[in-house]
C-alpha cells in the first residue's frame, strides 16, 4: 500500500532541482558544525543528547540504506559496520549499538564521517542521473524524506550541542554575535478564535510526515489564546513567587519530577546573586526579561500555566491559531541568531511559527484513520505514539522550509533541552486564583 506522505508529486520531474535541494540540506547541516571541534563533536551528556559527530554519520546511513543500497546498481558500501553503529531505531533494517552509549564511540573519526558523506552524496548524484523512470517514481519521495529527516536532525544536532557546550563552568559559544537587549513587554493580549465543527491534519502538501495525516473532522469549543509566548520575566514571577516549592500547581508526576531532579529554574538559567544569567549558543549573559522563556519541560509549562489561571491550549487549538495567523518569530539562521527573538507589546500574533515549541495539552495519539507506511521507514513516527506530549510551531531552531501549521513535534513532558516555552490559553470559565497569598 502506498502512503500518502511518500507519494510522487510534480515537482519531482526535475531531477537536477531534486539534487540541488539534496546537496544545499547536507551543506547546512556542515555549515552548522563550524564553530566546533572533533573533542566538541564526541560528547554525549545524557542519553537524549547524541554527539554531533553521530548525528553527521546517521542521516547519512539514512540516505545510505534506503537509497543508495536499495536502487544504485553496484553500489559499494562504505563500511558495514556502520549499520549496526548509525542506525537510530529501524528495527526492521537491523540491530543498534545502544543509544545512551554514542557518546563512547571515539572511532569512526570525525574524518572517517566525513568520508562516508561525500562516498554517499556522490552515490545519491549517480543514482539521480542513472535511475529508470519507474525506480524514480520511489526514489524522489524517499529522497524527499531524507532531507526532512536531516532537517530534524539539525535542529537536533544544534539542541545537543548547546547541552555539551554548556556543562562547563565558562561555557563555550559556537556561534559569533550577542543578544539584543530585550525589555518585557506589557501583558499579552488574546486572540478570540472560533470553534464549531474544524478540520485538523493535513490534506494536499509539498511533503507532510505520517503522522500529520489524515486531515479529520473535531469539535472545538470557542477559545481565547494568548498573542505572544510567556516571556522571561513572566516566568521569573512565578520563581519569585515559589512556584517550584508549591505542589497544588503541578500535576503529579510533575511534582515527583520536580523533588527528584530539585528542578527551580528553566534548564539554563544561572543564579546570579539576585537576578539571572542565561546560557545560549551566543554565550553566557545576563537573562534578558522580553525574550521567549525556553528549554521548560511540558510539568513546568502546566504549573506556570495553572499559577496563571490559565491553561494549556489543544493541539487542535495551536492549529487553528498556526493557520489563521501564520505571524513568524526567529527560525533557523535568521540573520545568524540561534536564540528566540525579542517579544513586544500589542494585540498582534508573534512567534506562531519559531523562536520556541510550544507544549499543547495533548498526548501524542494517532489521527483516526491513521496507518503508517509500508516497510522499514514505517518505523519513522507512529511506534513512538504513547507516552509523548504533542508541541506546536518551531523553534528558532528549526529550517523555515521544515516548518506548516500541521507539523507534529513530541517530546515526553519531563524533555526540556529542545528549544520549548509556552503559549498560554484562557479556561472557559473562571477559576480561583492558585499564586500564593
Amino acid at each position: 500500500m502506498s502512503h500518502p506522505a511518500l507519494s510522487y508529486r510534480p515537482q519531482f520531474d526535475d531531477r537536477s532541482a531534486c539534487l540541488d535541494r539534496f546537496n544545499s540540506v547536507r551543506a547546512q547541516t556542515l555549515e552548522l558544525t563550524d564553530g566546533l571541534s572533533a573533542e566538541d563533536m564526541q560528547i554525549q551528556t545524557m542519553p537524549d543528547v547524541s554527539p554531533a559527530k553521530w548525528h553527521l554519520a546517521h542521516v547519512t546511513w539514512f540516505f545510505e540504506t534506503f537509497l543508495a543500497k536499495r536502487f544504485l546498481k553496484g553500489y559499494q558500501e562504505f563500511d558495514r559496520g556502520y549499520n549496526y553503529l548509525f542506525n537510530s531505531y529501524y528495527e526492521q533494517v537491523g540491530k543498534q549499538w545502544a543509544r545512551p552509549h554514542r557518546g563512547l564511540l571515539s572511532r569512526p573519526l570525525l574524518c572517517d564521517i566525513l568520508d562516508y558523506r561525500s562516498h554517499v552524496e556522490a552515490a545519491i548524484s549517480d543514482l539521480t542521473d542513472a535511475a529508470s523512470d519507474t525506480d524514480w517514481l520511489q526514489i524522489a519521495p524517499l529522497l524527499e524524506l531524507g532531507q526532512q529527516h536531516e532537517r530534524q536532525h539539525q535542529e537536533l544536532m544544534l539542541t545537543d550541542i548547546k547541552h555539551v557546550l554548556s556543562q562547563s563552568p565558562e561555557p563555550y559559544a559556537p556561534f559569533a554575535g550577542s543578544l539584543a537587549v530585550a525589555a518585557n513587554p506589557t501583558e499579552t493580549a488574546y486572540l478570540a478564535m472560533a470553534g464549531g465543527v474544524v478540520e485538523i491534519g493535513a490534506s494536499q502538501a509539498d511533503f507532510v510526515f505520517d503522522n500529520e495525516l489524515p486531515r479529520h473532522k473535531r469539535w472545538q469549543e470557542d477559545f481565547e489564546i494568548a498573542a505572544r509566548p510567556v516571556t522571561n520575566a513572566e516566568f521569573a514571577e512565578f520563581i519569585a513567587d515559589g512556584g517550584y516549592e508549591e505542589p497544588r500547581l503541578w500535576l503529579s508526576d510533575g511534582w515527583a519530577w520536580v523533588q527528584e531532579n530539585a528542578v527551580r529554574c528553566p534548564l539554563y538559567w544561572r543564579q546570579d546573586g539576585e537576578g539571572w544569567l542565561e546560557y545560549t549558543l551566543h554565550g553566557l549573559g545576563k537573562l534578558q526579561p522580553g525574550l521567549p522563556v525556553c528549554h521548560v519541560s511540558a510539568y513546568e509549562a502546566a504549573a506556570y500555566a495553572e499559577w496563571r489561571g490559565m491553561r494549556l491550549p489543544t493541539e487542535t487549538e495551536l492549529e487553528l491559531l498556526a493557520r489563521s495567523h501564520p505571524a513568524e518569530g526567529v527560525l533557523l539562521g535568521d540573520r545568524k541568531r540561534y536564540h528566540p527573538g525579542a517579544l513586544e507589546s500589542g494585540n498582534s500574533p508573534q512567534g506562531v511559527f519559531g523562536d520556541v515549541w510550544e507544549w499543547s495539552s495533548s498526548g501524542y495519539e494517532p489521527y483516526p484513520g491513521y496507518h503508517p507506511p509500508d516497510g522499514a521507514v514505517g518505523e519513522y513516527n507512529g511506534k513512538f505514539m504513547s507516552g509523548q506530549q504533542v508541541l506546536r510551531g518551531g523553534s528558532c531552531a528549526t529550517e523555515r522550509n521544515h516548518i506548516r501549521a500541521t507539523y507534529r513535534n513530541f517530546f515526553p513532558a519531563a524533555s526540556r533541552w529542545q528549544f520549548s516555552g509556552i503559549r498560554l490559553a484562557k479556561r472557559t470559565r473562571p477559576a480561583s486564583s492558585l499564586k500564593s497569598a
